[in-house]
């Protein structure tokens, strides 16, 4: 297949999975399995679109970031989202992240190991649906540095490919008093730094790899990406203003079942 058509094809998939509950790096692992496109050309491949993703939520929030990172005045109400909240979000999974980095590497990244996590995070995310009652935290800057700490906890669970960081950290946004609404925001705000420094980490390893040639491919792979991650995130605060997440787990059973048998049965 064409490599030009290649990078379409998996920017859209990073695009449209990177913030839904779904799990982008689960997709990535399927996709890139089915068209014949792994190894080292793919992991820079995907480093950069992984970029393109993070670009469209730093324009979507961008007045959120630059007031978190503008120095304001004594005696706010403290209805809003600091820097403290995202690094009480951040902190647990960055130290795991940074421990099991080379096992999670070596022996998760698989088909198999993707179809464990969509079922284990879909039964999460249903779970987190039937406990869920009237929230407390409406908008995300009305929760506290509890919810925050509590919520990146649940990211942890990112860590295992197919679990999907946005549906961990919802579904532990709801169990902790979060509107899904809330949840998902703040899902979206404390991905940035997580991605970036994942994605600089993977950089520093790979640069020798990259090559003049590839750049066109990379290029597409970006724009493609940041265009339909901005869109998906819009379609889904919008879906989740009249919707659960019960939808997004039956689709994994779906998607996990479909991948079990194409890989391991037939």
């Amino acid at each position: 297949m064409n490599e030009n058509v290649i990078a379409v094809i998996i920017g859209i998939v990073e695009g449209l999975t990177e913030y839904l509950p779904i799990s982008s790096t689960g997709h990535m692992i399927l996709v890139g399995s089915l068209l014949g496109f792994e190894g080292e050309k793919a992991s820079v491949f995907e480093v950069f679109i992984q970029l393109g993703a993070i670009l469209s939520v730093l324009i979507l929030y961008r007045d959120k970031f630059l007031h978190m990172i503008t120095p304001r005045r004594t005696g706010s109400d403290g209805n809003e989202l600091t820097l403290i909240h995202v690094l009480a979000g951040i902190i647990p999974v960055m130290i795991i992240g940074f421990l099991l980095h080379k096992p999670i590497k070596a022996y998760l990244f698989s088909p198999y190991t993707v179809i464990i996590g969509l079922v284990a995070g879909g039964v999460l995310m249903l779970v987190a649906e039937k406990y869920f009652s009237n929230p407390r935290t409406k908008e995300v800057d009305q929760m506290s540095i509890s919810q925050a700490f509590f919520v990146g906890l649940f990211q942890i669970l990112s860590l295992w490919p197919g679990f999907s960081r946005s549906g961990s950290t919802i579904a532990g946004g709801l169990f902790f008093g979060m509107s899904r609404k809330a949840a998902a925001e703040f899902s979206f705000i404390i991905a940035v730094p997580l991605m970036f420094v994942a994605c600089v980490y993977d950089l520093l390893k790979i640069l020798d790899k990259l090559s003049i040639d590839d750049l066109t491919m990379i290029a597409i792979g970006f724009v493609v990406a940041f265009i339909t991650a901005y869109l998906s995130i819009v379609w889904f605060l919008r879906f989740l203003n009249k919707s659960t997440l019960a939808s997004f787990a039956y689709y994994r059973f779906i998607v996990a079942a479909v991948s079990y048998y194409y890989f391991f049965w037939r």
